[in-house]
């Protein structure tokens, strides 16, 4: 009986992320980071001439959005498109009660992603795609001063001050706010507690788990291996 009761009382884990959709987010956060480093080396007077080999910081700063770029791809065309496009498609998607949390009323029902999560994924992309185009605008510009556009410098530096900005607030609710530093385990581990994503996101995982239901056997990364709704199915691991 008393095994009974901890089995019953071992919390209980559903797939949010899968391998492709891990991949994608850390490789995009790591060589963000390592071009803000390089790039502020670039930018503040201070800081370039403690790391005064400004050509070496620039090839390091360039070679690294190449690399991320490349890298990207990469994980799209070997990783799990069929999840990916599931992702795009609810991120795509603003529905009633996505607009009632973007006005403030955060306790409305959210899907996997909620309005929040959506709007910072599709502001991210967009940031990336400048990032990368007004980059290599700078880049060939040295190069061949008839192809500068004015203004290039100037988008570059405003999308880091904004860019900065969002990460802060992103990393707040991933490491500090506590209720939602869950999610992180999502992002890393790639399951996160039915019972939280009940309470944030119940659109996605909607139905409480019967009475007496015991909790579902652990994979070596922790995880459970069933996945009880639909939309659990959809999002199970193919990587």
């Amino acid at each position: 009986m008393a095994e009974t009761n901890a089995t019953a009382a071992r919390p209980r884990y559903v797939r949010r992320f899968t391998l492709t959709e891990r991949l994608l987010h850390w490789v995009h956060a790591s060589a963000f980071f390592a071009l803000l480093a390089t790039g502020l080396c670039l930018y503040i007077p201070a800081l370039a001439t403690t790391f005064g080999d400004r050509p070496l910081l620039k090839d390091i700063h360039f070679y690294t959005a190449i690399s991320w770029a490349g890298a990207m791809l990469m994980i799209v065309a070997l990783g799990n498109r069929r999840a990916l496009r599931a992702t795009l498609r609810e991120i795509d998607l603003f529905d009633r009660d996505d607009r009632r949390f973007l006005a403030g009323r955060t306790h409305s029902p959210q899907g996997r992603f909620n309005a929040g999560q959506k709007v910072n994924a599709i502001v991210t992309a967009a940031f990336a795609t400048l990032f990368f185009v007004s980059g290599m605008l700078l880049w060939l510009g040295e190069r061949n001063t008839d192809i500068r556009l004015e203004g290039t410098l100037y988008l570059h530096d405003a999308l880091m001050y904004l860019s900065v900005v969002i990460v802060l607030g992103h990393l707040y609710l991933a490491l500090i706010n506590r209720s939602t530093r869950h999610s992180l385990r999502g992002m890393t581990l790639g399951t996160v507690r039915e019972d939280w994503a009940r309470a944030h996101h119940s659109k996605w995982q909607p139905i409480a788990p019967p009475a007496g239901a015991t909790a579902a056997p652990r994979d070596a990364g922790g995880a459970t291996d069933e996945a009880t709704s639909p939309m659990q199915a959809e999002h199970a691991i193919r990587d």
